[in-house]
């Protein structure tokens, strides 16, 4: 919601709800509510770390800066203002111990101040109206940012801007894949396009690939091994995976905007269309793409991977995610069922091939009438120490009920 809020055309939208054409559609303010009531502040925040440390130039000394860091968090509260419209109540940041944001003066007018305060102690920092200007602020920029006629009004608040960049710049690298996707094609049509990620059905997969291979992509695995392109690391992973021997991506008539996928099962078998393998190849293809094919360093969000893939295949996917991580180093945010792929990142961790300080585990809960986040506890044996209770079903009891049926139909034989 974040991400499609930051990229929206329309700078007076709070929030980007989604619709059909969106990553996700939520609905009404309403329906993101707890409870559904209307009273209720909807409150969001991050803390991240940046990729180069920001520093903010003194502008009355030259070549000193008042503020210097390389960590930021976001805060924003939201609630609807009475007109059926949503609005924020306050947002800021917190940039090298200070606290810079806005707040709404009344309720029944959209006016705003800037505010700004140290997180401890006392600051020598203020912000400084220009002469003449002691006028009201507009609304910020959808939830997050700061208008323009902040640096109009203010001498000195310029870097508020580079402040809502690092923002922007933060959900641009993040890439989500949806849990639905779509059915394979026996031929695709590439027009030149450079996607930026595999759609939110992973329907953009072959353009990715394509893409990719016009501007001879590759990907080092390490020191001493051969680079591989996107295209050779898919192929890579499936036959890794055990799903195919061969896959390649071909133009059908040279000069055409047409292409076919190709797959050999194994190696003494002939090549076929994609659309004539198992349906759990064209489902893991956006997956295993997506890892590699976005930049370095990127955030990208999963639903439910390993659908429509048998449990060794499901398993396998814990060892894509730990190469990506490796050798990408990106950050992979997923939503599973899987116990197979669970089990395979618990059994990696014992192996020291992934920290359990670079993984996190959590188990969503309804406690109370609320849905919440328990995080797991996973040691530097893989195990974990607070299961809770039916989190893979009851697998004693269900041997227990079987071994018991079992027992019943010998003695009803015995008695027949």
């Amino acid at each position: 919601m974040l991400k499609q809020t930051a990229e929206s055309t329309d700078r007076t939208q709070v929030l980007n709800l989604g619709d059909d054409r969106t990553l996700v559609e939520l609905g009404t303010f309403k329906d993101i509510i707890y409870n559904h009531t209307k009273e209720s502040l909807l409150k969001c925040g991050l803390t991240w770390e940046l990729k180069k440390e920001l520093k903010v130039a003194d502008p009355e000394h030259k070549g000193k800066f008042i503020f210097e860091g390389d960590n930021l968090e976001f805060q924003s509260e939201i609630e609807e203002n009475g007109a059926g419209r949503i609005a924020v109540d306050k947002m800021g940041y917190t940039f090298a111990s200070h606290q810079f944001g806005m707040e709404r003066k009344t309720k029944q007018k959209n006016q705003y101040k800037l505010s700004h305060k140290k997180a401890t102690g006392q600051s020598d920092f203020k912000f400084k109206h220009t002469v003449g200007r002691v006028w009201d602020l507009p609304a910020p920029v959808k939830c997050y940012g700061f208008p323009d006629q902040v640096k109009a009004y203010y001498q000195n608040a310029g870097f508020l801007s580079d402040i809502q960049l690092a923002f922007e710049e933060l959900f641009s690298n993040v890439y989500y894949l949806g849990p639905l996707r779509e059915y394979p094609k026996r031929q695709y049509t590439w027009a030149g396009a450079q996607p930026a990620d595999m759609g939110r059905r992973g329907e953009k997969v072959i353009d990715a690939i394509l893409a990719s291979r016009e501007r001879n992509q590759t990907i080092s695995r390490g020191k001493r091994l051969k680079r591989l392109t996107v295209e050779e690391y898919v192929a890579h992973w499936l036959r890794e995976l055990g799903m195919i021997h061969d896959f390649f991506v071909e133009q059908i008539t040279e000069g055409s905007n047409l292409y076919r996928v190709w797959v050999r099962k194994s190696p003494n078998s002939a090549n076929v269309l994609i659309t004539d393998v198992g349906f759990g190849v064209s489902q893991i293809l956006p997956v295993i793409t997506l890892c590699y094919y976005v930049p370095e360093g990127s955030t990208i969000l999963m639903e439910q991977p390993e659908i429509h893939l048998h449990p060794t295949v499901q398993a396998g996917l814990a060892d894509v995610f730990i190469d990506a991580i490796k050798t990408r180093k990106v950050q992979i945010v997923l939503e599973s069922h899987s116990e197979h792929l669970l089990r395979r990142l618990q059994r990696r961790i014992a192996e020291e091939q992934l920290s359990s300080e670079n993984a996190a585990l959590y188990f969503c809960e309804m406690v109370d009438g609320r849905s919440r986040l328990r995080n797991l506890d996973i040691d530097l044996m893989g195990r974990i120490t607070n299961w809770p209770d039916g989190f893979f079903g009851d697998e004693f009891g269900e041997m227990a009920a079987m071994t018991k049926a079992m027992q019943e139909r010998r003695m009803k034989g015995q008695e027949n």
